[in-house]
């Protein structure tokens, strides 16, 4: 492997992990158009790319999430009770999402994701927050809202943050405690993720060497070994600085991957 390409799956780590813990997003939206950059110069095959980026950047947010999940915890902003009322449905949504996902063209995929990219960018600039107007539904409720949140996820290639962080926000959870507590939803999301993509081609067809499945693992290990000490300080950031200012320059920078992503389709 090319030392550019060991370089910049540290440099992805250490985003990934600052984004966790400041947003709670699990930094999937850096990790999988920056693994679709690198996996395209490293010549893996272009239908599988899309594939083995979202595999890959799932499996890292196990890390990255239970890294900011502790540190959550240890400031009190991870609601418990509710991280168990999500798990049923977000475990069920999200394995089977990959699946679905295996089906789908690599082209369909980035079109999806930088579709939701585009989405969380104008949510994230203009601070577009649901109106806290009701409170977390029922047993049945929530288990369709994990799935849901599970499914896109799965699509991708997040920890789903950035989607129960919001329906947190409009069943009147408090913003650090839905921030925690969407950190800690993550390793549930990733975990069955990562699992679903294994065994959607666990025999590693047509896949570079050192894959399990649609997981590489070189870049994992870089990515985890940076991002899990880089989490806690996106977590110290979130208590100290002007978050709402980092946003709108996270929010800009999340607009021009998802413009480059969809031009790289419109001039395929």
């Amino acid at each position: 492997m090319m030392l550019e390409y060991l370089a910049i799956y540290s440099g992805v780590g250490v985003i990934a992990g600052v984004l966790a813990g400041l947003l709670g997003i699990g930094g999937g939206v850096v990790i999988v158009p920056m693994l679709v950059y690198c996996f395209a110069l490293q010549g893996v095959q272009p239908e599988m790319i899309m594939h083995l980026a979202l595999g890959t950047s799932l499996a890292s947010i196990i890390f990255t999430s239970i890294s900011s999940c502790i540190a959550h915890h240890k400031r009190g902003a991870v609601d418990w009770k509710l991280v168990f009322r999500f798990v049923p449905g977000i475990l069920i949504g999200t394995f089977l999402g990959t699946f679905l996902a295996s089906q789908l063209s690599t082209g369909f995929l980035k079109g999806f994701f930088a579709l939701f990219l585009f989405v969380i960018a104008i949510q994230i600039y203009f601070n577009k927050k649901p109106k806290a107007s009701r409170e977390l539904p029922a047993a049945a409720g929530m288990f369709g809202i994990g799935s849901g949140i599970g499914v896109i996820s799965a699509l991708v290639g997040i920890g789903g943050g950035s989607i129960s962080t919001s329906a947190m926000l409009y069943c009147n959870i408090a913003t650090h405690r839905a921030i925690g507590t969407s950190a800690t939803i993550g390793i549930a999301v990733a975990i069955a993720g990562t699992s679903g993509y294994i065994l959607n081609n666990l025999n590693g067809l047509s896949l570079p060497a050192y894959s399990i499945g649609y997981v590489y693992l070189p870049a994992l290990a870089l990515i985890v070994i940076t991002s899990v000490f880089t989490a806690p300080l996106g977590v110290k950031m979130a208590h100290s600085l002007p978050v709402e200012k980092l946003k709108r320059l996270l929010a800009i920078f999340f607009f021009l991957i998802a413009s480059r992503m969809t031009w790289t389709l419109l001039a395929a």
